[in-house]
């Protein structure tokens, strides 16, 4: 698991957009609503959290980015304490073990009065929103009464995943700012640097995360040695009782990621034994096809992947049935 935005200080997910905020701030053109847009996972929340405590008044520390002050100053300690009396934050509340699916109303009309109080540490009062897309319909109406008449030294910042599902009442009052998926060498340096992965486990890892530092992150470490492992097993002819548990975890909501770092990780070993030359290099040459296309027929058609991981397990008996002859 990775740190909560909150505690993170080094990671700058687009210095583009850092910059933006920064001459916003410099020059007086400081919005009251900043929409923060991109795939889940790029860095947005850890962005709003970062404007936050220069908002609030930690003190610039360039080395970490144009946004970056020190995890040691005053502000940032209150606000990793979540007890910052100028910041609030908008969530999905956690109850018990379950998270609600929505910000409710209730939570939402707590702004004005938030907003309607003059900042007691700092010269602004912030409030993050993390993230728009779990406002419900009411929620949604009464943030946005707070964007019809914007509060005296108040900033609100809006993380989206999907701005488009925004009522667009709220996305014409806010200042986007736009937060790109990360290439696959910038996702391996930072898996490299953060966790000392390898050069081809940090490439697999990247490569399964499509362009998110957060589900790069959340994949890593013992969880792709551990996938190699089911592989290598795999490619020697593991039985189906092996293959089953592996099989059902992949039916969860949150199996997709562990998913496309299995087929990553299975097409490289089926590649290797294409491209060595060896007995049957034809056979691992139409399954490396075919677990790319169904890779991409997963994704594109939302298939099954508990049905296609067993598939593709009949597949590969076949190529080594084949390469055996």
């Amino acid at each position: 698991m990775t740190d909560h935005p909150r505690n993170r200080y080094d990671e700058v997910s687009h210095e583009a957009a850092e910059q933006a905020f920064v001459d916003a701030m410099a020059g007086g053109r400081l919005h009251h609503g900043w929409l923060l847009c991109g795939p889940e996972g790029v860095g947005k929340a850890g962005f709003a959290y970062r404007a936050a405590r220069r908002l609030l008044g930690a003190a610039p520390d360039p080395s970490r980015g144009p946004l970056g002050s020190a995890p040691g100053d005053p502000t940032s300690q209150l606000i990793a304490a979540q007890s910052h009396p100028d910041l609030m934050v908008l969530e999905r509340v956690t109850e018990g073990t379950k998270a609600r699916k929505t910000i409710s109303v209730d939570q939402a009309r707590e702004l004005p009065g938030f907003f309607s109080k003059s900042p007691s540490r700092s010269q602004w009062r912030v409030a993050i929103v993390d993230s728009a897309d779990d406002l419900n319909i009411n929620a949604a109406n009464a943030l946005l009464k707070i964007l019809e008449e914007p509060p005296q030294r108040g900033v609100l910042l809006l993380v989206a995943h999907s701005p488009g599902r925004l009522l667009p009442t709220i996305r014409s009052r806010c200042r986007r700012l736009s937060f790109p998926v990360w290439s696959e060498d910038r996702l391996a340096a930072l898996l490299q640097s953060r966790l000392g992965l390898d050069g081809e486990q940090a490439r697999a890892t990247a490569r399964a995360a499509g362009g998110s530092p957060g589900r790069a992150l959340s994949l890593a470490g013992d969880e792709v040695a551990g996938v190699d492992a089911l592989v290598n097993g795999w490619m020697q002819g593991a039985d189906m009782s092996a293959i089953i548990p592996v099989a059902e975890s992949l039916k969860r909501a949150d199996g997709g990621p562990k998913f496309e770092l299995i087929l990553d990780r299975l097409a490289a070993a089926v590649k290797g034994r294409a491209l060595s030359g060896g007995p049957g290099a034809d056979a691992w040459a139409e399954l490396w096809s075919s677990i790319q296309a169904r890779a991409d027929q997963t994704a594109g058609l939302n298939l099954d992947r508990q049905d296609v991981l067993f598939t593709l397990m009949a597949e590969l008996d076949r190529a080594r049935a084949r390469a055996a002859c």
